[in-house]
């Protein structure tokens, strides 16, 4: 029963970790539409050391968020798969602090009225269109927003569910998988010997040998 439901919550743990995973995919490839779109307007790919223009942090920080989701997304597999603790807790700690992240975010943009001014202004003009999309879009954005907290939260209660459960048993020997059986060898009736002489090859053997010594 443990074993199944082990399993059960494995399976229900990666499905809702690739969600997370296709977010991911998702920031980093419109991180690369971005910096597309900077190397046309700029001539010059953001991550140059020699630039004349102030670094893309818009950029940077939403392909940071998507490459952490991914690894997120491929901690929670390899935790899934293993039921490891210490690779549950790492996984586990790496979705606390994404999810106390986005509730610094949150409380700042939501209690602060000149939330704007604490970050730096983007060259690129991306954080702009992005604030832009969010008002006339807010209802869309609000719901991805709380799914995807909430596919977050559920990661990391499954994940202490799986860790409440333990790993799996496996047997490393055959007398370790013996031992827990051998009690009902106890009451089994012993093997039967037959000690009679004209029986069984050694016997057969040695009454012709007699018999030719006689002749």
């Amino acid at each position: 029963m443990v074993r199944m439901l082990r399993s059960c919550i494995q399976s229900i743990l990666k499905l809702v970790n690739s969600v997370i995973g296709m977010a991911g995919l998702a920031m980093i490839l419109y991180s690369a539409w971005l910096i597309r779109v900077w190397q046309r307007q700029m001539g010059e790919l953001p991550f140059d050391e020699d630039s004349d223009f102030p670094p893309p942090w818009f950029i940077y920080t939403f392909l940071g968020l998507g490459v952490a989701f991914c690894v997120i997304t491929c901690s929670g597999h390899i935790s899934a798969e293993s039921a490891n603790g210490c690779c549950l807790y790492l996984y586990m700690v790496f979705v606390v602090l994404l999810l106390m992240l986005e509730a610094a975010i949150t409380v700042d943009v939501f209690l602060n009225r000149d939330w704007e001014k604490d970050f730096p202004k983007d060259p690129s003009g991306s954080f702009e269109q992005f604030k832009n999309f969010i008002r006339s879009n807010f209802e869309m954005c609000k719901w991805i927003g709380l799914s995807l907290v909430s596919v977050q939260g559920l990661s990391l209660l499954l994940a202490m569910i799986l860790k409440a459960l333990g790993p799996h048993q496996y047997y490393d020997s055959d007398d370790e998988y013996t031992s827990d059986r051998v009690p009902l060898l106890k009451n089994a009736p012993p093997p039967y010997i037959d000690h009679g002489y004209g029986h069984g090859p050694n016997n057969d053997a040695w009454i012709r040998v007699s018999d030719k010594t006689n002749r």
